[in-house]
């Protein structure tokens, strides 16, 4: 069967898909403080659980999206789903650290999947249907994450941490079956050749600045290891951008994405994507702080995980919303309206960290306002790109959510680790570093709301490129509504 038998099941099977994916990121958050004892292996090898996912993620992105757009989206979207569920399987059959960090890469490797699902659906929807599609489908990244938490720490305090992988793995082989039933391949192609020189160029840029980022703190900002990555990612980068202006068939258009619709459009995901992080990083981290702190309520790890939930259902509800938004207004509006929430949001948490339903109350405002910014974004991309380029461009802006996840994780590494005093007996991070975070987050929100204003309000002028292939079903465009 196909989306023409059940058109109304595709959003809904894509959706799902994200949301799993999106768990990925998250899933082994509360079970890094055990791992160390569980593997035999030591924190900073532990850490590498996340780190080595932000890794494989942004450099598949936009390299499965490009792929997509070339081969086939459903084809490499179902390639993404089984590298998912081969890792997952991978974490469920061992405890060697190596081997689990091994089939995290593989896990985070599938965060294509969402910028391919956005994509099939501008491919495959008639044009009323594509705004509030999207909208799930791109708020599906922070919906996963507010619920994955939660979850997982129910899983790693009852049950054998293990069975939290064997989950993955079967859920992972569901969205494959429901992908195989349901959702139909994208008639559209791009033609040429692909970009192994470029692939391989952005590759090395991004896994030199992500390791200098994420590991800076550890290593030391100024020792020859961060530098040289900082270096190597400046040179490497700079020579890909020239080669990427001069081939034909590049991997990503520098050209298309230096326009001032599309750029400052990634330039948003990244500063959204950084206070949307700092929102599930915080919180739960907060509220197990010790009494003795002054400010901390010692919380379970299972409590700390169910204060994001509210967040994470209140962005499945915004997401219509924000739909609505974008096609009454512009998506333009309603970016700058959820980065706007999210400042607000900070604000109150900056005021109210004394009481746990504040916390969450704050979380949530927060949360409300990633839902609006995250489901404006890839309509802001849309608008700006050809159809036959939809899966790299929002792979590169889901890349920028990314990177700015990785920012924040490293902002606020430093900050707990430097900002601290001693309670109960050991060091701990004062309430002031915790209150410095939302203020950062906040600033960052509204620098966010800043590039969202900077947005050009006219309906671009785009056209598909001479390399387009030939289809026999034509898709929808994206109605423009500004």
């Amino acid at each position: 069967m196909s989306a023409e038998t059940h058109p109304r099941l595709m959003v809904p099977v894509l959706a799902f898909c994200g949301a799993v994916v999106a768990v990925m990121q998250t899933l082994v958050v509360p079970l890094l403080p055990h791992i160390p004892a569980l593997t035999g292996s030591s924190p900073a090898a532990a850490g590498w659980l996340v780190t080595i996912t932000l890794l494989t993620g942004a450099v598949f992105t936009p390299v499965l999206g490009r792929v997509g757009d070339m081969y086939g989206k459903r084809r490499v979207l179902l390639s993404s789903l089984a590298v998912l569920t081969a890792g997952s399987a991978m974490c469920a059959l061992t405890s060697d650290i190596g081997w689990l960090i091994a089939g995290r890469a593989l896990q985070g490797s599938a965060l294509a999947v969402i910028p391919l699902g956005i994509s099939i659906i501008r491919d495959e929807l008639p044009p009323e249907r594509v705004l509030p599609s999207i909208a799930l489908m791109s708020s599906t990244l922070g919906i996963g994450a507010a619920i994955g938490l939660p979850v997982a720490a129910l899983v790693v305090e009852n049950f054998d941490w293990h069975t939290m992988f064997w989950a993955s793995a079967a859920l992972g082989l569901l969205d494959i079956l429901l992908v195989l039933w349901i959702v139909p391949e994208s008639p559209l192609r791009t033609s040429g050749r692909f970009d192994t020189p470029g692939t391989l160029g952005l590759a090395a840029t991004l896994v030199a600045l992500l390791l200098a980022i994420t590991q800076g703190a550890d290593w030391g900002w100024t020792s020859p290891r961060t530098l040289g990555l900082f270096a190597t990612a400046l040179v490497v980068g700079t020579l890909w951008g020239r080669y990427e202006l001069r081939t034909a068939s590049p991997m990503v258009d520098l050209r298309v994405s230096a326009r001032p619709a599309v750029l400052l459009a990634n330039l948003a995901a990244l500063l959204v994507g950084f206070a949307f992080y700092a929102n599930s990083l915080v919180t739960a981290q907060m509220v197990q702080e010790p009494t003795s702190t002054g400010y901390g309520l010692g919380a379970s790890i299972v409590v700390s995980g169910l204060c994001l939930l509210p967040g994470g259902l209140a962005m499945v509800a915004l997401s219509p919303v924000s739909a609505r938004l974008s096609a009454a207004y512009g998506p333009r509006t309603a970016l700058a309206l959820g980065a706007a929430v999210m400042a607000v949001g900070y604000l109150v948490r900056f005021f109210t960290s004394h009481a746990l339903w504040l916390i969450v109350a704050g979380a949530t405002v927060v949360a409300c306002g990633t839902a609006l910014a995250y489901s404006a974004l890839p309509a802001l991309v849309m608008r700006a790109v050809p159809v036959t380029e939809t899966g790299a461009a929002n792979g590169l802006n889901t890349l920028m959510r990314s990177v700015g996840q990785a920012c924040c994780s490293a902002v606020v590494a430093a900050v707990l680790a430097h900002v601290t005093f001693v309670a109960g007996g050991r060091s701990a991070p004062t309430l002031h570093a915790y209150l410095l975070i939302f203020l950062i987050a906040a600033g960052t929100a509204l620098a966010a709301l800043a590039a969202a204003l900077c947005l050009p309000s006219g309906k671009p002028a785009v056209s598909a490129p001479a390399g387009t292939v030939a289809v026999t079903k034509s898709a929808p465009a994206l109605r423009e509504s500004t």
